[in-house]
C-alpha cells in the first residue's frame, strides 16, 4: 500500500502580497454588494456637490462627503481618497457666494416646484395627477372631480379650469389654485 506524506512549505512573499490584494478586492466587492442591497443615504445633493466643486475647483462627481471637525474645520473627502481641510467661517462665506451665483438645474427647479405644489394642494385639500416634468404641468382633483389644470412656466404659475382656454397667472401655486375658485380646506 502506498502512503503519501505531506510536508508544510514556507509561503513565498509574492503569495502573501497576492493574498493581501485578493483580500482587499474581496472586501471592496463585499462593500459594493452591501451598498447595492442597502444603499446609505447620501447627505449631499447634486447641488451641494456643484457648490463644493466650484469652491475647491474640482469636478462635482469627485466630492464624496464633507464633515465639520471640532466646530472649526470643514473637511472635504474626495472620491479618490484625498481630504482637504478648510476654515469653517471661510467655507461658509464661500458657500453663500457660490449659491447666489449658481444657476438652478432643471431637476432642482422641478423638485422646488413639486414641493410648492404639494404644499398648496394640502391647503386646498386637492391632489394632482401625474406631473409632466418637461412642461411642469398637471391636473388637479378634489373628491375625484377635475378642478383644473395647473403648471409653471417662464411667466410663473398658471391655472385654467379647462384643458383649453386662457391661463390665469399668479406668483405662487397657492395663489393660482385660488384663481380656480377652490376654497381652502377647513380643519374639522
Amino acid at each position: 500500500m502506498n502512503y503519501t506524506t505531506h510536508t508544510q512549505q514556507a509561503i513565498p512573499s509574492s503569495s502573501v502580497n497576492e493574498q493581501a490584494l485578493a483580500q482587499a478586492e474581496l472586501y471592496s466587492h463585499l462593500e459594493t454588494q452591501a451598498e447595492a442591497v442597502a444603499p446609505t443615504q447620501d447627505p449631499l445633493t447634486s447641488r451641494d456637490r456643484r457648490i463644493i466643486g466650484e469652491i475647491i475647483e474640482v469636478q462635482p462627481e469627485s466630492v464624496r462627503t464633507i464633515w465639520i471637525e471640532g466646530g472649526i474645520t470643514v473637511w472635504v473627502q474626495l472620491v479618490g481618497g484625498g481630504r482637504l481641510p478648510f476654515d469653517r467661517n471661510w467655507f461658509a462665506t464661500r458657500v453663500a457666494e457660490v449659491k447666489a451665483t449658481l444657476p438652478e438645474t432643471p431637476r432642482e427647479r422641478n423638485e422646488r416646484l413639486s414641493d410648492e405644489l404639494e404644499e398648496a394642494c394640502a391647503v386646498f385639500g386637492l391632489y394632482h395627477g401625474e406631473i409632466n416634468w418637461l412642461s411642469f404641468s398637471t391636473k388637479l382633483f378634489q373628491d375625484g372631480h377635475l378642478v383644473g389644470f395647473v403648471g409653471c412656466n417662464k411667466e410663473g404659475w398658471y391655472a385654467r379650469p379647462r384643458q383649453y382656454g386662457v391661463n390665469r397667472v399668479a406668483a405662487s401655486a397657492e395663489l393660482v389654485i385660488g384663481l380656480l375658485g377652490v376654497r381652502a380646506a377647513v380643519a374639522a
